[in-house]
């Protein structure tokens, strides 16, 4: 399973490298499919809050200032959840680990035959 947001440059990317190797995938759009608060609490305990927040993006700087001082992980899953396009994408399920982000090496290793 891949999440993220599909008109976004990182998720193209991972998208055609699974598509250019016939890996088989489900795509989960944020903004259009929602996000399920169960799915992300689970990524926040396994992964962490502060992966999950994209501090480079434009999502990130229109945040408040007091919002981005204080951020904590009840703050960031608001935040989240409000506004998914703050997640890092993508965010790969594999069945047995969930990976943030998209790098070539880093799927050839998740995807070795």
């Amino acid at each position: 399973m891949l999440y993220g947001i599909s008109n976004c440059d990182t998720i193209r990317k991972a998208r055609k490298w699974l598509k250019e190797r016939d890996i088989e995938y489900t795509f989960h759009d944020f903004r259009k499919d929602g996000l399920n608060p169960v799915q992300l609490r689970a990524w926040v305990a396994e992964l962490g809050w502060e992966a999950l927040i994209n501090k480079r993006g434009t999502t990130w700087r229109k945040l408040p200032e007091q919002t981005r001082e204080n951020m904590d992980e009840t703050l960031a899953l608001a935040v989240m959840e409000d506004q998914p396009a703050i997640i890092k994408r993508p965010v790969l399920y594999t069945g047995s680990q969930t990976v943030i982000g998209f790098s070539e090496d880093n799927y050839r290793q998740i995807f070795q035959n």
